[in-house]
């Protein structure tokens, strides 16, 4: 299907500036668009690209002034991310819907099973499962004893829910993920290591999306809990009895050992370490590769390893770009020392 700019700009409650009867059919990115085609400007990075992009129509901010000529049609917005993610949802909601059961899923007699499911091939659904109106489970996805998941969400191949796991609605777990894994909990017995039962679960509350290959590990007692909102990337171990606050977002690689709590409202960067048995507050700023030793007050903003308040780190890195200079420095002051040492002795 295509659509006008003005027809674009009507539904994003935008402005039109060019050709409002230009057509797309199709997005693509800035620095590779081509005719036909949507794209967006809202990294101030790409900024550049908007002079010589390809696209018929590029969706900007409202605060956005050209220096240059530009051929595309423009959409000013309030938040051009923001708009595009609408405008992609809507492409991704046309797919076809998945319905039906699968002949090769195996479905325990006890479980819960609305007609509205999808349940891909080889999936199986183990004792006293409850599963919510409209979930998708596709195939060779592993949702164990006493499992409840609510209504809309979405599992993707390979995702393992283990016994007594909750899963709220309107969720997305991505492929290859581990719910509820026993928490890595031994205590040292004779020289050796005896395991700690595992014996509580995780709870993810609505709205969640979890990236693909993350491991959510159950809590030792009570529950590991994902509140409402929070979005987890790929590659995230989440330990035994951590909280994740709601709206919280986490980049991937990111480690929490246990019994550590985040607050709500977070942002997370990459390859971030926390210690375990810390709190972290609300709307927190971490920065990639971040190692976080102790507890965090809200509103913080850290960088480095440890962590510190990132006008300290920033300072900290000029500083460490200066040591050759330093280093110089010093040498040459040792060896004045040294010559008016020897000048005392002298007289």
């Amino acid at each position: 299907m295509e659509f006008t700019a003005q027809q674009i700009a009507d539904f994003l409650q935008g402005e039109v500036i060019g050709d409002a009867q230009v057509k797309v059919g199709n997005v693509s990115k800035i620095e590779e668009g081509r005719p036909g085609t949507l794209t967006f400007l809202a990294n101030p990075k790409y900024t550049h690209y908007i002079y010589t992009t390809g696209a018929s129509i590029v969706l900007v901010n409202r605060d956005f002034e050209p220096e240059g000529k530009i051929a595309a049609t423009l959409i000013r917005v309030e938040n051009a991310y923001s708009s595009i993610a609408q405008l992609l949802n809507l492409v991704s909601q046309a797919r076809p819907e998945k319905k039906g059961i699968d002949s090769t899923a195996v479905i325990a007699a006890s479980a819960a099973v609305p007609q509205s499911i999808y349940i891909g091939a080889f999936t199986c659904i183990d004792e006293n499962a409850r599963i919510g109106e409209n979930v998708k489970l596709y195939p060779q996805v592993y949702v164990g004893e006493n499992v409840s998941i609510g209504e809309n969400t979405v599992i993707y191949p390979g995702v393992k829910i283990y016994r007594d796991c909750v899963i709220g609605s309107n969720c997305i777990i991505h492929a290859g993920t581990v719910i509820g894994a026993d928490g890595f909990g031994f205590a040292p017995h004779n020289g050796s290591y005896e395991k700690i039962a595992q014996i509580g679960n995780v709870v993810i509350e609505d709205f969640v999306e979890i990236g693909a290959n993350a491991t959510i590990d159950r809590a030792t007692m009570g529950s590991t809990v994902i509140r409402q909102g929070a979005k987890l990337d790929n590659l995230i171990q989440v330990a035994h009895n951590v909280e994740v606050g709601s709206h919280t977002v986490i980049a991937a690689q990111t480690g929490i050992a246990g019994s550590t709590k985040v607050g709500s409202h977070c942002m997370i960067g990459g390859q971030v370490g926390f210690a375990g048995h810390i709190t972290v507050g609300d709307r927190v700023n971490i920065g990639a590769q971040s190692g976080i030793p102790n507890h965090v007050k809200s509103d913080s903003t850290l960088l480095g390893y440890p962590a510190v308040p990132a006008r300290e780190f920033a300072r900290s890195t000029v500083m460490i770009k200066r040591l050759p200079e330093l280093q110089k420095t010093v040498a040459e002051l040792q060896k004045e020392v040294e010559r008016l040492k020897q000048q005392l002795k002298e007289k």
